[in-house]
């Protein structure tokens, strides 16, 4: 039969015993606390910019085909200019939008928009500004996200174009 080792010996008071000179004791919960916060803080950063953003691109998609349907029911060229108006302002409250550029076209182009029959192109632009970026050197120009929606409706054949 072999010795035993001392410090395997479970009746050996070496085994239960720690190191007395263990300098990294304890650390594992700070390093895990540490990285934990180097890891989550950009992740929250990440998800609240992707909400902002996803946000701003369903409001612009709305206003775009809202207002290609309230044009092209519209009775006459006035009441769609109002229709157009009424709903952007809409949709820019709920939605929150800012600076929201707005396009019309119709396709075939070279006559007045919109009219009788053709297909009407509604464009909306806007920008999402990213969060927690000072305006300090113009850096939430640069921060900012560009979002573009385009929406495409057939005006009726019974157009009036008074």
């Amino acid at each position: 039969m072999r010795p035993s080792n001392r410090s395997t010996d479970p009746a050996s008071p070496a085994a239960h015993a720690a190191p007395p000179d263990e300098p990294d004791r304890g650390s594992a919960a700070l390093e895990f606390i540490l990285i934990g916060l180097l890891l989550l803080v950009p992740l929250i950063y990440l998800i609240v910019a992707l909400g902002l953003i996803q946000g701003q691109s369903l409001g612009a998609e709305a206003a775009a085909r809202h207002i290609a349907r309230a044009v092209s029911t519209a009775a006459d060229a006035s009441d769609a200019r109002t229709r157009a108006d009424a709903v952007l302002a809409a949709v820019a409250e709920e939605y929150g939008l800012d600076d929201v550029d707005l396009s019309v076209e119709c396709t075939p182009a070279g006559a007045a928009c919109p009219r009788a029959g053709a297909a009407l192109h509604i464009t909306v632009r806007t920008t999402v500004t990213l969060p927690l970026v000072p305006p300090v050197l113009g850096l939430d120009d640069l921060a900012a996200i560009p979002v573009e929606a385009t929406s495409v409706q057939k005006v009726s054949r019974l157009w009036s174009e008074g």
